[in-house]
């Protein structure tokens, strides 16, 4: 009885301590208003569309939530059957993984060396210069970056296949060549999105403890090594929780990265999960089957989720559940 007592004003005390806590940072709170209320409106207030992908569309029916429980035809799990049956889905899901994997293994390390380099950087005004300069590719648009792309890669008249006709070889078609293709795609992802990502890995080399450093230089180890056993360990739960987040993301590829670098030549390779939901859904206008395709991609991000972070928790990294 004593024990249970003990127990009810544990709790009763630590929801009084909740509360003051709110209540003397009710501005943290107050901020985050806008953030929970574009959350609700644009990613909760839209769920019941769901349904859609379990009935029977029409483009010309006005979407309620009177028509979708009661007006639409339900068919249940005949456009999940056809997603399973159709081999353009099952080439798109292929593309897709293949080429998230590919950008995980090649340009996931790329912002973390990139964020060690720029830490071992000194002089103030050159390591500013630096970030800026790798922190703009990010704020270009896809539309720029792939009109850029194919002008420096033309056959004719780009910039790096006159350097190769210079040096005696036949000119490469980037992009029309399924493994350029695929070369250029993870190459402008990494100068896209590399110099953005080193800001978290920054912030969180920021709060090393400087006392760390200073141990290891008395016991002689010098710039390489204190980075290698010092800053890297370090911020390894912070890698930890951006590799779970970017494994949820692996069935979301750039439309518009995709969509400005594809073309007939190399679409066996290059249609991915948005781009064959982008003719489904807008070109043909089949509303349920490309709701199944979004549910779908979002059931296999949910179990690579889990997996990750599974996987994390057993190597004792950070965890996000």
């Amino acid at each position: 009885m004593v024990r249970q007592i003990d127990a009810d004003a544990l709790k009763a005390h630590l929801r009084r301590s909740n509360w003051s806590w709110v209540k003397r940072n009710w501005g943290v709170y107050l901020m985050l208003l806008p953030a929970m209320a574009c959350t609700f409106i644009f990613s909760y207030m839209p769920m019941p569309g769901i349904m859609v992908a379990f009935q029977k569309s029409n483009p010309f029916a006005k979407y309620d939530l009177a028509s979708l429980l009661f007006k639409n035809e339900w068919v249940g799990l005949f456009h999940v059957r056809r997603i399973l049956a159709n081999n353009f889905v099952i080439r798109s899901i292929g593309n897709t993984l293949y080429l998230s994997v590919l950008s995980l293994v090649v340009g996931f390390p790329a912002p973390i060396l990139l964020a060690l380099l720029l830490n071992e950087i000194r002089r103030v005004r050159f390591k500013r210069a630096a970030q800026t300069l790798m922190y703009l590719p990010h704020f270009v648009s896809w539309v720029i970056i792939g009109g850029m792309l194919i002008e420096m890669l033309s056959p004719s008249s780009g910039v790096i296949n006159q350097i190769i006709k210079r040096l005696g070889f036949d000119p490469i078609y980037f992009m029309a060549d399924k493994f350029w293709w695929q070369v250029m795609f993870v190459v402008s992802t990494i100068w896209k999105g590399a110099g953005w990502g080193t800001i978290i890995y920054l912030a969180a080399i920021a709060g090393v403890n400087v006392e760390l450093y200073e141990a290891a230089r008395i016991d002689g180890a010098g710039r390489f090594k204190q980075a290698l056993n010092v800053t890297l360990p370090a911020i390894m739960p912070t890698v930890s929780l951006l590799l779970i987040m970017r494994m949820a993301d692996m069935m979301d590829v750039s439309f518009e990265h995709v969509y400005m670098l594809t073309n007939t030549y190399v679409r066996s390779v290059s249609d991915v999960f948005s781009t064959y939901t982008f003719r489904m859904g807008i070109e043909r206008m089949e509303y349920s089957y490309t709701s199944a395709i979004g549910l779908f991609q979002t059931g296999v991000n949910f179990v690579l989720l889990m997996f990750a972070n599974n996987m994390s928790r057993r190597l004792g990294g950070s965890t996000m559940l």
